[in-house]
């Protein structure tokens, strides 16, 4: 009797969904629960639940939870990063920079609603799992920006009342504690109607006054 060829079998084990649909769900299922209960206080087997699978399939992918955490920064949280400073390097003057600055998070803001609760809970709050990993990432940047506004002010193209090193965290502030207290501030003004587009409008109204932008 000829062996029947196992060429086409599954290794025990193995997955029955295609990895690459199934990869994407469950690191998605982990962005949504690292920002809703925590870095730390999420289990593989809440990522699991909320992902509809078993612990075992999260361990299959990724082996345990610090290399899952690992996977979300570097195939979500950086390329995230990385599609912003892209933006940034080729805008032209100081105008031209916060507005695509504000553009750019406004996008990824819509695009990742994960983005701003996380960014409060694990990078803003003392202890969290994503501050030194931030801090490490954007020092380089911070500098850019500030040497930039600096020359801004100098050639007058920006209100000298300003300090360089805060303007980047004021922008910060002005895209994403809005995004992340939306749940709050709809609620309280009924304001369901606001999208991710007029609060960027809002939001270039706002600084064209106050940092007295000239062309």
């Amino acid at each position: 009797m000829t062996p029947r060829s196992t060429a086409n079998k599954r290794p025990p084990g193995r997955p029955s969904r295609d990895s690459a649909e199934l990869r994407p769900a469950l690191i998605d299922a982990a962005l949504t629960c690292y920002a809703r209960e925590g870095v730390a206080a999420t289990s593989l087997k809440a990522i699991a639940s909320e992902a509809g699978v078993t612990p075992a399939l999260l361990h299959y992918y990724f082996g345990n939870r610090e290399q899952l955490r690992q996977a979300v920064i570097e195939e979500r949280i950086m390329p995230l990063m990385y599609r912003v400073q892209e933006k940034l390097v080729s805008s032209g003057d100081v105008s031209a920079l916060i507005n695509t600055f504000i553009s750019a998070m406004g996008e990824v803001v819509v695009e990742n609603p994960w983005w701003p609760p996380l960014w409060v809970r694990e990078v803003l709050c003392e202890g969290g799992a994503l501050r030194g990993l931030m801090i490490d990432r954007l020092k380089e940047v911070a500098r850019l920006f500030t040497a930039r506004f600096a020359t801004a002010q100098e050639e007058g193209k920006l209100n000298v009342a300003l300090d360089p090193r805060l303007l980047l965290v004021s922008l910060i502030g002005l895209t994403l504690f809005p995004a992340a207290g939306a749940p709050i501030w709809r609620q309280l003004q009924d304001a369901d109607d606001i999208t991710g587009e007029d609060m960027q409008r809002h939001t270039l109204a706002l600084l064209q006054r106050g940092l007295e932008l000239k062309p």
